[in-house]
């Protein structure tokens, strides 16, 4: 741990970044498992779902970078490798073997949702150990993926 004069008491600090670095992980990983859909999606609606892929991927890249920022704000290192995200994600393998837009669609919305609802827990969590900061930081997120799930679910609803 660095030093800081951030006033919540080093324990506290140390469970907070224990939490961001859980998140920066499953964060990496739902990054790439957008441009694993936006690489390889094929099919009628290409150009949309190739399009909103990579804009997912672009949008929680801009997450990963705060929650890894908050972590060193609080006097942590930010375990931010692919190879650590590999090894900590706590979000299911994306299928690999998929090319068709709705099952693109079926799997990003998957991974998205389940991401924010660890996120959704996260922010309970920091507000109740006094880091009203690093709660918003959560809020803002759940709030950005939420809207970035509605955009993908919404290729597969009628």
């Amino acid at each position: 741990m660095h030093n800081t004069k951030i006033d919540l008491a080093r324990d506290t600090r140390e469970k907070i970044i224990e939490t961001l670095n859980s998140r920066l992980a499953d964060a990496i990983d739902l990054k790439y498992q957008a441009k694993q859909a936006h690489w390889n999606v094929k099919g009628r609606n290409f150009i949309g779902l190739h399009e909103l892929f990579d804009q997912v991927s672009t949008e929680v890249e801009t997450y990963v970078d705060n929650i890894a920022e908050r972590v060193t704000i609080l006097g942590g290192t930010a375990l931010g490798t692919v190879r650590v995200a590999a090894h900590k994600t706590s979000l299911s393998e994306y299928p690999l073997e998929i090319t068709d837009g709705e099952s693109h669609v079926e799997a990003l919305s998957t991974a998205l949702a389940d991401f924010t609802k660890r996120v959704r827990v996260n922010i309970d969590e920091t507000d109740e150990l006094g880091d009203k900061v690093t709660a918003d930081l959560f809020t803002e997120v759940a709030a950005g993926i939420d809207k970035l799930l509605w955009f993908v679910e919404a290729h597969n609803q009628s």
